[in-house]
């Protein structure tokens, strides 16, 4: 049986109001001119949703390549992140990201980790960094923490320089601490976290949607070496409907009701992943139950230790 994979347009309603497209091309690792070209190609293609963060150091690139692809502003969702060196200061981290990207708004700022970093051994003013003690472990703010951050960032959307706020690479520990804070007023937009067939987490996504948090994965097919795709269950899958193992993994994060974000730096493949359809319950169950069979693969866990990360 073959199903015709078509450009998904599908978005989501965010706690805010605002709608997100639940496919958006993501930009981590996307250097120099390979991330202008990556955007440029998939604006083109008819993405309406890009996601950058600070720290992949391609703000300015992103942001050249949305001016250069002629689709209005207001019809492109644009998501930033805060990185942690800055989450003392997040609205003056915001105005820099804005400069960089060349817009007036961002429509999603996200806390990149719930982890802030101490910035006593940065000398040279870049706080795009990862200030590190002499161990050479990140240089942990602990006097400090993501619930104080919160309380600056919830206050970022009556500036009109962003529409919505939420975090990333939070747990449900984190977001229960951040929710039960005397000093939240806002609950967060999203919640954006690493999220494959080889991640699934289920009781992350039920608590979040619990809360009415919209879920977004990065790296959804499995990180830099992408275990993901040379899934044989994956590949089967794919084979039957005349598709690609991308697009077979997007399409079960949009049936899961999760935006999606899968990065590529090659024109085609941006292309192409924005082409899902609909996965057969059978089909949707096998992707949903790999875990049963396979190790579960976390591949993005950096060491931000005393901050116990993901409990």
């Amino acid at each position: 049986m073959s199903t015709a994979v078509s450009k998904n347009t599908s978005t989501i309603k965010l706690n805010t109001g605002y709608t997100i497209p639940q496919v958006g091309l993501g930009t981590w690792r996307s250097k120099e001119n390979e991330g202008y070209k990556a955007v440029l190609t998939a604006l083109q293609a008819g993405y309406r949703h890009i996601d950058d963060a600070a720290i992949y150091l391609n703000e300015e690139e992103v942001g050249r390549a949305i001016k250069d692809s002629g689709v209005p502003r207001e019809e492109i969702f644009l998501t930033t992140k805060l990185w942690n060196t800055q989450q003392r200061t997040p609205e003056e981290a915001l105005n820099q990201s804005l400069k960089r990207l060349g817009v007036d708004y961002v429509d999603l700022y996200l806390m990149h980790w719930p982890v802030p970093f101490r910035t006593e051994t940065i000398k040279d003013g870049n706080y795009l960094t990862i200030p590190k003690k002499a161990d050479g472990r990140p240089d942990v703010d602990e006097e400090w923490n993501f619930v104080k951050t919160w309380e600056l960032m919830q206050e970022l959307p009556k500036t009109g320089k962003v529409r919505s706020v939420g975090v990333s690479n939070f747990s449900i520990n984190n977001l229960k601490e951040l929710l039960s804070s005397p000093g939240n007023k806002l609950t967060p937009a999203v919640n954006q976290i690493e999220l494959h067939p080889l991640l699934p987490e289920f009781a992350l996504v039920d608590f979040c949607k619990e809360h009415g948090i919209v879920v977004e994965a990065y790296s959804p097919f499995g990180g830099q070496d992408a275990p993901v795709l040379d899934d044989n269950i994956i590949n089967q899958i794919a084979k039957d409907h005349g598709a690609d193992a991308g697009q077979v993994i997007v399409s079960w994060g949009v049936q899961r009701g999760i935006v999606t974000l899968p990065k590529s730096v090659t024109p085609a493949r941006v292309v192409s992943n924005l082409q899902t359809f609909k996965l057969s319950d059978d089909e949707f169950r096998s992707i949903s139950q790999l875990t049963n069979s396979k190790k579960p693969k976390r591949t993005n866990a950096p060491d931000m230790s005393p901050f116990p990360l993901f409990e």
